[in-house]
């Protein structure tokens, strides 16, 4: 992150600002790890609690974080932002070095698995890249036929290398269990569905002075952004202590389940400014809150005992898959501008969200937790 940050401050040209952002982006991957962390060195009654706090942090700022950077780019220079981001590194980097304990997960053997991680690299720039191709050219497109079966011949080849490997990123076995493929299809299909939503849809469709709300960029953000990141900042924490005290898989469907309820609402009406504002609202509760933070300590409670780090980390990189995903499947539909067009994006989602719903069905529980 200081590193990224450093060069977007300097950086004279676009292509040095798209380097900075690429390596602000890798540091994404302290989420995962800080979930472990967690669960390695807190009780069981305090890691919900803790992991609700940690995902509204990721959610935004109370919802102000956008809105303050915006501002301070109309009135300082974008560049003003990244020196507060460098500050605010720096100040983590103390933390980590003062607070953080030392030392590796319990149980963890062996080398890294370079060839795995980076066969699985390989499938996601294939399969994100399909998925984008796909919407642009059309599904049956020569590139978007190439970039399918780019996409299939890296997953079997990703597929092929873990079963060889003696000390795998994650074995085959638990890619076909129940504690695995499950949480990473909830998150793609959930992230897919309401990251669309919320973060596209609305917010094209309330900024549409023609067959929109026509409200400006700014209140925009205020009404239909602000409320639900700062909704999430309670509510992920409360949903964290539920999760460690009725359990983790009940929060996680009743989050999916109340965010398609929310889904739905908005499709229906999405004509009306205030429906839309109340549903998006409400899905800081329970997007937010509730299922962001019980598939996040999911990731880490069903994660392979032998490979702690694998699940939440390939975990997390589903949550870009997944929100991608959604948007270019929207984006046709939500672009043409038109009352049916933005109806039919949202739709698009309940449908995402639904499947969601049914795949969040089948996660195994933790031990010690009854479904």
């Amino acid at each position: 992150m200081g590193a990224g940050t450093l060069l977007c401050i300097a950086a004279p040209t676009l292509p040095l600002l798209v380097a900075g952002r690429f390596l602000q982006g890798v540091s994404s991957a302290v989420f995962a790890l800080a979930y472990i962390v967690l669960s390695e060195n807190l009780q069981a009654r305090l890691f919900g609690t803790s992991v609700g706090i940690i995902a509204a942090i990721n959610g935004g700022v109370g919802g102000v974080d956008g809105y303050v950077g915006g501002l301070m780019a109309e009135t300082l220079g974008f560049r003003s932002i990244f020196v507060v981001v460098l500050v605010l590194t720096a100040v983590a980097a103390a933390c980590i070095l003062k607070i953080v304990p030392k030392g590796r997960p319990q149980g963890v053997r062996g080398a890294m698995d370079w060839w795995g991680a980076g066969s699985l690299s390989v499938f996601l720039v294939f399969i994100t890249y399909f998925v984008s191709g796909g919407s642009a050219a059309g599904w049956t497109a020569p590139s978007t036929l190439a970039l399918l079966a780019g996409t299939v011949a890296s997953f079997a080849a990703f597929w092929m290398i873990e079963k060889k490997r003696s000390h795998p990123l994650i074995a085959v076995h638990h890619l076909r269990s129940r504690q695995v493929w499950p949480v990473i299809a909830t998150t793609v299909l959930t992230l897919a569905g309401i990251f669309a939503v919320i973060n596209f849809t609305v917010v094209l469709l309330s900024q549409d002075i023609h067959e929109g709300f026509g409200l400006s960029a700014s209140v925009s953000a205020l009404l239909f952004l602000t409320p639900a990141a700062l909704i999430g900042v309670f509510a992920a924490p409360l949903a964290g202590w539920l999760a460690d005290r009725r359990g983790w898989i009940k929060t996680l469907r009743a989050g999916t389940g109340l965010s398609l309820a929310c889904a739905i609402i908005a499709a229906t009406f999405s004509d009306n400014q205030v429906a839309v504002l109340i549903a998006v609202a409400a899905l800081g509760i329970f997007y937010n809150g509730f299922f962001l933070t019980a598939i996040n300590g999911l990731s880490v409670l069903l994660s392979p005992k032998e490979a702690p780090a694998a699940l939440p980390g390939i975990n997390g990189a589903s949550f870009g898959t997944g929100a991608s995903l959604g948007v270019v499947l929207v984006a046709p539909f939500a672009a043409q501008a038109t009352s049916a067009g933005y109806a039919t994006a949202l739709w698009i989602s309940v449908a995402i969200t639904a499947a969601a719903f049914i795949v969040s069905l089948f996660v195994a529980a933790p031990k010690g937790e009854s479904l």
